[in-house]
Parts: structure tokens; C-alpha cells; sequence
């Protein structure tokens, strides 16, 4: 499994790579694993703020539908359209073109409360 050190983590399983006061969010390459096969993708929050821990959307996989919790207190900007057409990019590269959301952060305060990798590792056991 792959956890890069340069982003941070959630106990829910989203990922959050922070660029200024914007940032990408994602689910961890542990959870889409967990998930199995993605195959669609729902998310209707653009333009919304959406508080830490507040759903943004969910995901289905070929058994299950779960959940999406933003990770920040964030206005959501953009859905990755790419996904719309092939959501097994969450599979394939869930850290690079399998991102879901990008956002405005509203809290950078809330960043200081994510998990960094390792803390990640040990909370999935890896």
C-alpha cells in the first residue's frame, strides 16, 4: 500500500494535499482497496461550504456505497470531471488522477488535526 508523506490523512479514510489555501481531496488507496471495484462517483456539493467531518458526497463500489466526510471546513470548487467517465481512476491512482474534490480551505486551523503518514500506517495497521 501506498502512503504519501507529503499529504495528510483521516481516521474516515480521505486524503488531503494542500496547495496554499486550496487543496485536493481523495480516498486512500487503503480504502479503495477496502471498497473493491469503484463505479460511480456522486458528488453535488460544488459551491457549497461544507463543515470538518460534514459529508461531500459518496461513492459506490460494486457492493457498497459509502460516504465522503470532508476532512477541512472547506468550500468545495471543482469535482474531478474525469471521474464522471472512469471513476476506476480511484482505484488505479487514488492519489494522483483519482482525486475527487478540490476546495477552498476555510479553517487552515483544521489541518493541524489530520494524521501525517506514519500516523496513518499505524491506524491501518500497515
Amino acid at each position: 500500500m501506498n502512503f504519501p508523506s507529503e499529504l495528510k490523512y483521516t481516521k474516515d479514510h480521505e486524503w488531503l494535499k494542500v496547495e496554499g489555501n486550496e487543496a485536493f481531496i481523495g480516498i486512500t488507496d487503503f480504502a479503495q482497496r477496502e471498497l473493491g471495484d469503484i463505479v460511480y462517483i456522486d458528488i453535488n456539493t460544488v459551491g457549497d461550504e461544507v463543515g470538518k467531518d460534514e459529508v461531500f458526497g459518496t461513492v459506490e463500489a460494486v457492493k457498497t456505497v459509502s460516504d465522503l466526510f470532508m476532512p477541512v471546513t472547506a468550500t468545495v470548487l471543482e469535482v474531478n470531471a474525469a471521474l464522471n467517465d472512469n471513476p476506476e481512476l480511484v482505484n488505479s491512482d487514488p492519489y494522483g488522477q483519482g482525486w475527487m474534490v478540490k476546495v477552498t480551505v476555510s479553517n487552515a486551523a483544521d489541518i493541524n488535526g489530520l494524521l501525517d503518514a506514519d500516523a496513518y500506517k499505524a491506524l491501518v495497521g500497515a
